[in-house]
């Protein structure tokens, strides 16, 4: 029997298992500054090299069913998955408001929302299955956030991807230290994200002449795209997304 729900096991069978593939999921204890984090893991344990990693960051409401998803979906393809927790083991939301209220204090706090992601970093690097040198970090919405704030602190990347993120400009320029290249995934028809956003995201990453990034719009999108069984959800931005996503993992880690 799935661990997932139908909704999020129909997402995850979209990507076919390769023959002979074996993905083992397993729930991961870390922590962070004293705060107990709860973190899923999913690869092919078929695969006995080293295998690139990507981290994934969840939404708003914290590390329930879809971005365990799309770990699954990513181990798949090959990779080593890792659903990082950045609220911390048991802290998940349901109403609107109280993942805003949850959201807000890492918003409020960019270090410890970089932190945190740090965290999932250290604990996906030093693990026997992946390849160190190959890390990349995607996430979506708040987690699109999460991974652009992350990129900032300079960790060895090959990519940042943002699903329908919010994207924060910062004054001075904060972009320096940002390794790998950077890919941003948003709708056309965001409110959270209008034209003035990504322009002024964008103006920012050309700050660094040599940085690798691109910002892809699809038209009609709204926030949240991607969610399947939402009100947001956007087919086939959902599935153009994800095959950019693929497409850029592949170039990456090549």
């Amino acid at each position: 029997m799935s661990e997932l729900s139908a909704l999020h096991q129909e997402l995850v069978d979209t990507v076919p298992a390769g023959a002979g593939a074996r993905i083992e999921t397993t729930t991961i204890a870390y922590g962070h500054d004293g705060q107990p984090l709860e973190g899923y893991a999913a690869h092919d344990t078929a695969i006995t090299e080293r295998k690139p990693a990507v981290i994934v960051v969840h939404d708003w409401s914290g590390l329930r069913e879809y971005p365990k998803a799309r770990a699954q979906m990513l181990a798949r393809l090959g990779y080593y998955a890792f659903a990082a927790d950045i609220y911390g083991t048991g802290r998940r939301f349901e109403t609107e408001q109280d993942c805003e209220t949850e959201a807000r204090k890492y918003y409020g706090n960019l270090p410890l929302l970089r932190a945190r992601v740090q965290a999932a970093y250290d604990l996906v690097a030093k693990d026997p299955a992946v390849d160190p040198e190959r890390i990349a970090v995607i996430g979506y919405c708040f987690g699109g956030s999460a991974a652009l704030e992350f990129a900032r602190d300079g960790a060895a990347l090959r990519g940042t991807v943002s699903f329908h993120g919010r994207l924060i400009v910062h004054e001075p320029a904060e972009v320096a230290a940002i390794t790998g290249s950077v890919l941003v995934l948003t709708g056309g028809a965001d409110p959270v994200v209008p034209d003035s956003a990504i322009a002024a995201f964008q103006d920012e990453l050309r700050g660094r002449e040599d940085l690798d990034w691109q910002v892809n719009v699809y038209s009609g999108a709204p926030h949240a795209y991607s969610l399947p069984g939402t009100p947001f959800h956007h087919p086939v931005a959902d599935k153009r997304s994800w095959r950019d996503l693929v497409a850029f993992l592949e170039e990456v880690f090549a």
